[in-house]
């Protein structure tokens, strides 16, 4: 099978939506600081069930369900080192398992992942963490997906620059391909902003001559602000991958989501004539959406 590189080179890549959406639409709590990598250990056929899903829709890579897994993460779960480790490496054959034919990208969510105190959207945390201790948090990680066989580790949801830089410093040292995706916002002067306040644009440069970054975007981005950041994105010079969430809004007094959820087809043309080669979904982002941006896209 050609490689993900191979193929953005030569068209559109569909990618799947929100793993962790799609589980708890299947009645699985979610909801602990472990996220949809305690079924990993609990439940690992129900991973299975969710890639499979989203491969019946359309999707050509099915992303692991390694976000929030982390050694660290399961150890204050109560699961010791060598336990988390078959774990996390265990994602990615649930992940071709269910995918089939296709691409199997391993998820490395941020250090606020781990934290489990929605962090990952600020990007606090790189006020007292370095890019070095960055750098010794993802790394064994990213190896044990490597060796797990994932074809690209998918860098998501990256709220500042301190954690890009971390991350595709690692890559060219694992000699691992990545695609690198911020969580952005746009500025009331239509500036592409981290979620730490940096220019988008300036983040995506640093991966302009770095061979192992295939790709680079944005998550968990509201999709009115994607057409933007693919602009920011497209400035690197590599394909550009976009997976934006619902654009729903959480209200955290009637603990439920407001809005209309899914990504409005209109927008898809756009984003690919903008220069997107990677499109899917993240948060509330189910398979019936993607087949929507499949057949969109067909």
């Amino acid at each position: 099978m050609r490689s993900l590189a191979d193929a953005l080179a030569t068209g559109t890549v569909i990618l799947d939506g929100g793993l962790s959406t799609e589980l708890e639409a299947r009645g699985h709590d979610v909801s602990s600081a472990l996220w949809s990598a305690r079924l990993l250990r609990d439940d690992p056929g129900a991973i299975v069930a969710a890639h499979a899903a989203f491969a019946a829709a359309g999707a050509q890579v099915a992303t692991t369900a390694s976000y929030q897994a982390t050694v660290e993460g399961f150890g204050a779960a109560g699961v010791d080192a060598a336990e988390a480790r078959r774990l996390i490496a265990s994602s990615v054959a649930l992940a071709r398992e269910g995918q089939g034919e296709g691409w199997v990208a391993g998820s490395v969510g941020p250090y606020g992942a781990m934290l489990a105190d929605g962090s990952e959207y600020t990007g606090a945390y790189v006020d007292s963490v370095s890019v070095a201790d960055l750098r010794t948090f993802h790394r064994p990680r990213m190896e044990l997906l490597a060796e797990a066989g994932a074809d690209v580790l998918a860098c998501e949801t990256v709220p500042a620059a301190a954690e890009a830089e971390a991350l595709i410093t690692e890559a060219e040292t694992l000699g691992v391909p990545i695609w690198l995706s911020l969580t952005t916002l746009v500025d009331d002067d239509g500036a592409v902003r981290t979620r730490r306040g940096e220019l988008a644009a300036d983040v995506f440069s640093m991966t302009a001559h770095v061979d192992a970054v295939i790709a680079v975007g944005v998550n968990c981005t509201a999709p009115h602000a994607v057409g933007p950041s693919v602009a920011a994105a497209s400035a690197a010079g590599k394909p550009v991958v976009v997976y934006p969430n619902s654009g729903e809004g959480w209200d955290a007094a009637a603990r439920r989501w407001t809005g209309s959820p899914g990504i409005s087809t209109d927008d898809v043309p756009r984003w690919v004539a903008a220069g997107a080669r990677l499109v899917g979904g993240c948060c509330r982002v189910r398979p019936e959406h993607v087949a929507a941006i499949t057949a969109t896209l067909g």
